[in-house]
């Protein structure tokens, strides 16, 4: 009898761990389905996203207001179209704030960075940003730099 509840207190117990990791791993990947606030949705042309995804941050002033809900190519303009689902409680975005890619750290997750502007007008469901700031992509600076040393004439 004794062994048989040791038995379920060490099942119970490795239930309970199994359950707390679930949870860890849900919190950490973005995933948790915690309680949705209404959205608005607005969106962006980069002409270069460098890996962001699907239900990155959008920030401003680094507090998350939103999450990118889409990404998608538009075969006309030759650009990534980003679609961002903001936070209702953020209904005061001037139509001259910036939209820019950013990364958390040197190799971190990229995020959207908005800026706000100097127009009283505040944007609204399906608005598009004028101004976006594309992705900074490491191997593009690293190829530039290179060609650049390499195109130098060297001095006698």
């Amino acid at each position: 009898m004794r062994m048989r509840n040791l038995e379920i207190m060490v099942g119970a117990f490795m239930v309970a761990g199994f359950a707390a990791l679930v949870f860890l791993a849900l919190r950490v990947s973005g995933l948790a389905m915690d309680s949705r606030e209404a959205t608005y949705r607005l969106s962006g042309h980069f002409e270069n996203i460098g890996g962001l995804t699907v239900r990155a941050k959008v920030t401003m002033a680094g507090v998350a207001i939103g999450r990118v809900s889409r990404i998608y190519f538009d075969d006309k303009n030759f650009t990534a179209v980003v679609e961002m689902d903001i936070n209702k409680s953020v209904s005061n975005i001037s139509t001259d704030a910036t939209a820019s890619i950013l990364t958390s750290g040197l190799l971190g997750e990229k995020y959207i960075g908005i800026v706000e502007g100097a127009e009283d007008e505040v944007m609204k469901e399906g608005d598009v940003f004028q101004v976006t700031n594309s992705a900074l992509v490491l191997e593009d600076l690293v190829g530039k730099f290179l060609f650049n040393k390499v195109t130098e004439d060297p001095k006698p």
